[in-house]
């Protein structure tokens, strides 16, 4: 049997492959333009921007201002930015190291001198105060009883002074009895001898001589016992006298330590050393605090306050205006937060020494009628001159409806001999032109062709014209 012809059935791959290479190419295509499109789509905005930013201007924007007429005369005489300070001011801490267990203020609090502001666990500082409370007290009754003691022996010492005395007053009374006597033996033995007595007289004044004798040895030994009790009581009362001394002179040692045990416990309670308000509070009740803390868990301070009294303005003027500042002359206050009130002051204090690095000089000036309206770190300009402050004065005197509008010196463009500026709307400009008035540091006042609140171009770029599109920086 011959074999089968298996080429009839071999597929032909080349007009197969050819039909779908040919359309998987269009679809492809097709493909790869849609996915162009949406990427066109999806990145339009940054597409439109980057194009913007490669041919657009940019530009950097700044404000027309509109101020009080008062606000707006601070661009005028020598000035200078800084901020207020209080020249008393206090970061109040503990004298020993502790833990509070009480805290009495907050931020804002008004305290007065000598206010408990906290204070630290005290326990075993009291307990030592009382412990030196009574010894005091028991050295005290110590002293008590031993003045009692000396004041009965010295009462004991007339009584044996009178002992003795009576008993030598008896002795004396016996010695002239043993001289009567004597003579009475004698005369006695004397009259028996002539025969005209008798031996019992004898032997009566004989016996009475006797006993008038056993009676100066008597009265001699009362006498010795009387001085020795008057010498005693003299032994004793030099030892109670010393005794009082000693527990005296302890007193003030026992007082010294009194105070030193109350100097201790005072150093547990923070108090006040001057009126003023708490500004910031540096810890909370339960944390230990340390007066010689420098780092680790302890805190240096609990609270930190300041005397509103003592508010002053502290700027630093630059040296080229130093002249513009004399101890003693008026200055005029303008604080950024109400910069439609002047604050009238004058020049307390200017620091001996310049800084180089800024080539400026310290300056304070003290309010002349501070406010409940001061506040520390609050920003602040100063005007030097009693001109200024004349001016200040008088512009603070006229309406609101008088403002006047500031704006920076950057933005005015001379065009024809005119000033103009750029106005910003959106993202094109429009040519404007105004008329100035003063200017000082860098601001013009503006007496007409703006209303304030204005988006102005900062620094125009010399080519910029009106109705020019641009974009701003920021």
């Amino acid at each position: 049997m011959s074999e089968p012809d298996l080429q009839s059935l071999k597929i032909d791959r080349s007009t197969v492959r050819t039909r779908r290479r040919g359309s998987g190419g269009w679809f492809g295509k097709l493909l790869a333009l849609a996915v162009l499109v949406g990427a066109l789509l999806l990145f339009r905005g940054p597409i439109v921007a980057l194009f913007e930013r490669l041919n657009l201007p940019e530009v950097r924007a700044t404000a027309a201002l509109k101020q009080s007429a008062g606000a707006a005369s601070a661009v005028t005489g020598a000035a200078a930015n800084g901020y207020i300070v209080a020249s008393r001011r206090a970061a109040l801490s503990a004298d020993t190291p502790g833990r509070i267990v009480e805290l009495n203020v907050t931020e804002g609090s008004v305290v007065k001198k000598g206010d408990v502001v906290a204070r630290l666990f005290s326990d075993e500082y009291r307990a030592a105060l009382r412990a030196v409370d009574a010894e005091i007290a028991a050295q005290q009754s110590t002293i008590v009883r031993v003045q009692a003691q000396l004041d009965a022996s010295y009462a004991q010492a007339p009584r044996l002074d009178a002992e003795i005395e009576r008993v030598r007053e008896t002795q004396r009374e016996q010695e002239r009895q043993v001289e009567l006597a004597r003579t009475r033996v004698a005369r006695a033995e004397s009259l028996l001898k002539d025969g005209v007595g008798t031996q019992q007289s004898v032997d009566d004044t004989r016996s009475d001589l006797i006993r008038i004798e056993g009676g100066i040895a008597a009265s001699s030994a009362a006498l010795r016992a009387a001085q020795a009790a008057r010498t005693q009581l003299d032994s004793e009362t030099s030892a109670l006298r010393a005794a009082l001394a000693e527990a005296q002179a302890r007193l003030p040692v026992l007082a010294a330590n009194r105070e030193a045990a109350q100097a201790t416990l005072d150093k547990t309670e923070v108090r006040a050393p001057f009126d003023g308000v708490v500004v910031l509070k540096d810890a909370e009740v339960g944390e230990v605090v340390s007066p010689n803390s420098v780092g680790g868990n302890a805190r240096g301070s609990v609270a930190t306050m300041v005397d509103f009294a003592t508010l002053e303005v502290q700027v630093e003027l630059p040296e080229t205006n130093l002249t513009a500042a004399v101890v003693g002359d008026a200055a005029t206050i303008y604080l950024d937060a109400y910069q439609d009130k002047p604050y009238a002051g004058r020049v307390s204090r200017i620091w001996p020494t310049a800084n180089r690095q800024k080539a400026t000089v310290e300056v304070r000036v003290r309010f002349d009628a501070p406010d409940e309206r001061l506040r520390p770190e609050m920003g602040a300009r100063i005007v030097f001159g009693a001109a200024a402050q004349q001016q200040a004065a008088q512009a603070a005197s006229e309406s609101e409806s008088e403002a006047t509008v500031l704006v920076p010196l950057s933005a005015v463009v001379p065009i024809d001999g005119k000033p103009h500026v750029f106005l910003i709307e959106r993202d094109v400009v429009r040519q404007r032109a105004i008329q100035l008035g003063a200017e000082k540091n860098g601001r013009a006042v503006v007496r007409s062709g703006l209303q304030g609140g204005e988006r102005l171009v900062d620094q125009p770029p010399p080519q910029l014209a009106d109705g020019d599109r641009i974009r701003v920086k920021g």
